[in-house]
């Protein structure tokens, strides 16, 4: 029996699939995914015996078993039929190659190549190897040509782009004011996962040693505020990322981070529970209208997630804190804790170098574009 990836249903998650088998109107592919998870719940049946029942081949078994374990539920339902290497890049990984195709070349390359990206982004993230279609496809989806002497990373620009880009560009180049902070805000997620073994520990001429077989436990979201004038940031372990959630941040910001300010302005993606309604649907109206009194958002446009410069500190967190096994919550929360303590206690910071005027010199025919239109 494999037992790298052991699959541990919650009673939600096992309650999800049981009702997705009984109303039987998915795809014949995601109701067998569905199957396998639930046979291979706590070791029931051996992957043998599940290919056996349900006819089906032992690398589909064990590919639904690794995306439960390393990705998750939805991603073990619904990970599509892929042709040659698969995609490998999360979100995350995806945000650090687009970053990295942006920046210049190391000393000695005139420009970027598949390689030297791959290599890179495999130094900067926690990836362990990224194939070269992988990069060359990830590139594409992202209109990026950075073999190209004039490239940008952005994808389709229009008067609404340019409008938001602008909006964050500007709040950015303004001088640091207690009464109105900038705050950055985003989500991350880290899976909790527990070793099968004890690892044994370094000795002189030997390094510590980890067991490659390991057992998933949670999917923790973490929450990040980010003050780059301060050099202040904060995380927020949660098991979701709701509208209530995202509310309750946005109160802890007024009342617990800022009570003197006068008005706070959130720098955040489009994300649907990023909105005004959700603190009404966490709050009664008279307490929503309070905080939201207090606050200004500004949205980074559309696939421009290298706008908020907590992806940034982000990616930070999971290189120097996040990047092992954590397999309790508590555990995550100390450690996320002292990790952020230690930056808040050096003031570490972001030197933003974008500017609106870059922009406009940039994306010149962007905006030249606009301007023909009317």
């Amino acid at each position: 029996m494999n037992t790298r990836y052991l699959v541990s249903l919650t009673s939600e998650e096992e309650s999800y699939l049981q009702s997705l088998l009984k109303k039987g109107k998915h795809s014949a592919r995601k109701l067998t995914r569905a199957q396998i998870l639930l046979l291979a719940n706590e070791q029931s049946l051996t992957d043998a015996e599940i290919c056996q029942r349900l006819q089906t081949s032992s690398s589909t078994v064990y590919r639904v078993k690794r995306g439960f374990v390393e990705e998750g539920l939805t991603f073990a339902l619904e990970e599509a039929k892929r042709s040659g290497q698969p995609r490998v890049l999360s979100s995350l990984e995806e945000a650090a190659l687009v970053s990295i195709a942006c920046s210049k070349p190391p000393e000695g390359q005139a420009r970027w190549t598949l390689t030297l990206l791959a290599d890179e982004l495999v130094v900067l993230t926690e990836s362990k190897r990224v194939s070269l279609e992988t990069i060359r496809q990830r590139l594409k989806a992202n209109e990026l040509k950075p073999w190209q002497k004039k490239m940008w990373c952005l994808g389709k620009i229009d008067a609404n782009y340019i409008a938001q880009m602008e909006d964050v560009l500007a709040l950015y180049a303004q001088p640091a004011n207690p009464d109105e902070p900038v705050i950055n805000f985003d989500e991350a997620m880290k899976q909790l996962v527990s070793h099968t073994r004890a690892p044994i520990s370094p000795k002189p001429g030997q390094s510590e040693r980890i067991d490659y077989e390991y057992k998933r436990e949670a999917v923790a979201n973490i929450f990040m505020m980010y003050d780059q004038h301060r050099g202040w940031r904060k995380t927020k372990v949660t098991t979701t990322k709701k509208r209530e959630d995202f509310a309750e941040c946005m109160k802890e910001l007024v009342d617990v981070h800022y009570p003197n300010a006068k008005q706070l302005h959130v720098v955040l993606d489009n994300l649907i529970t990023h909105t005004l309604g959700s603190l009404y649907q966490r709050y009664p109206a008279p307490e929503a209208r309070r905080i939201l009194d207090k606050i200004t958002f500004h949205y980074t446009p559309k696939h421009a997630s290298w706008l908020n410069m907590v992806e940034i500190e982000i990616g930070i967190m999971n290189r120097q804190c996040l990047n092992r096994r954590i397999a309790k919550w508590d555990e995550l929360e100390h450690e996320l804790t002292a990790w952020e303590n230690r930056r808040n206690d050096e003031r570490a910071s972001i030197k933003w170098m974008f500017s609106v005027k870059e922009a406009r010199q940039k994306l010149n025919r962007a905006y030249a574009k606009l301007t023909c239109q009317n």
